[in-house]
């Protein structure tokens, strides 16, 4: 699902039945559009994260458990916009797989693994920034403990991307006109994803997994620290020292909800059409369903691009560090 496996990029009914039309591809127009707009996106989320956890790790004030974290996502997102989207929208533009059958094993389960990894992560942090807010006589998490949650993370993840790995394959098709193209997809032991119950069901839980339960709980999580932290008592009935302390949590609360937020709705599209998918598999064949299958991918793997550019906006120190070493 996560692969865009699900999408075949022709214009016709995604069987690979012998009666196959030849494939769609876009005017020249419109797909070097398509390739300006993934090239900026890729370079932006590739430059951002790659500064982040340049930013953490090499500054010894920033290695603070919250910002392990952000290192943990921003590696997730760096390995999904180099090792998977730039395969995967070459894939989906021209309508064929050109990258050997090893890699599209490779790819498909580094695309839902980075998916779970980035959406485990920031549940992660929202449970971090709870206890600290709404329990903050309890114990803080170290960074021992920190370490450990990113190696189950990795770990759960790779676990529910076990099927990528066992039904990943190529599959060669001769079309009427002579041509020949190479399509990289899931097919499970029932078939195709067309017809699949297997698919259905392994991308409804998935989708649960890594969309439904994590925004709901962090929904819960942020809107208890938003209650704890801008309730009743205001700034200018605390000290000094409260008083700064208050408006801190507020500043990385206040970022980290924005975080959310934004992953939520640039997520929700892609999720949306392949749950319409199912309901209606003649969807693939509509006109323009390339086009927007495409920007629903654009949004969803933009989320890699934003996040870099909300810390920097949004936290002083990220956008300090990157400014102070230009100049």
């Amino acid at each position: 699902m996560y692969n865009g496996s699900d999408y075949d990029g022709a214009s016709g009914d995604n069987n690979l039945s012998d009666n196959y039309s030849s494939p769609y591809l876009m005017p020249w127009p419109q797909r070097t559009s398509w390739i300006a707009i993934f090239t900026l996106m890729l370079f932006v989320a590739i430059v951002g994260n790659t500064l982040v956890a340049w930013i953490v790790l090499a500054h010894r004030r920033m290695k603070t458990v919250t910002n392990y974290f952000l290192v943990n996502l921003s590696l997730a997102d760096l390995t999904m916009s180099l090792f998977n989207c730039i395969f995967n929208f070459t894939f989906m533009l021209n309508s064929h797989w050109p990258f050997g059958g090893f890699y599209c094993t490779v790819n498909n389960f580094i695309a839902n693994v980075t998916v779970a990894a980035s959406v485990f992560t920031l549940v992660a942090i929202s449970f971090d920034r709870y206890i600290a807010i709404v329990h903050p006589l309890r114990p803080r998490m170290s960074k021992c403990i920190a370490r450990i949650a990113i190696t189950l993370i990795w770990l759960a993840s790779c676990i529910l991307a076990v099927p990528c790995l066992l039904y990943s394959q190529i599959i060669s098709h001769k079309y009427s006109n002579g041509e020949i193209r190479i399509v990289c997809i899931i097919v499970w032991p029932d078939g195709l994803p067309s017809v699949s119950q297997q698919d259905f069901i392994y991308n409804i839980v998935f989708t649960v997994l890594t969309y439904l339960i994590p925004v709901s709980v962090m929904g819960v999580c942020y809107s208890r620290m938003s209650y704890i932290l801008w309730r009743s008592q205001t700034i200018g009935e605390l000290n000094q020292r409260q008083a700064e302390s208050i408006q801190s949590k507020r500043k990385v609360v206040r970022m980290f909800m924005v975080i959310v937020m934004l992953f939520a709705v640039c997520w929700l599209p892609y999720h949306g059409y392949f749950v319409y998918q199912f309901i209606d598999d003649q969807v693939i064949s509509y006109k323009y369903v390339q086009h927007i299958f495409l920007a629903f991918y654009w949004l969803a793997m933009s989320n890699a691009m934003i996040n870099p550019l909300v810390y920097y906006y949004m936290n002083a120190r990220f956008f300090n560090l990157t400014y102070f070493h230009r100049h």
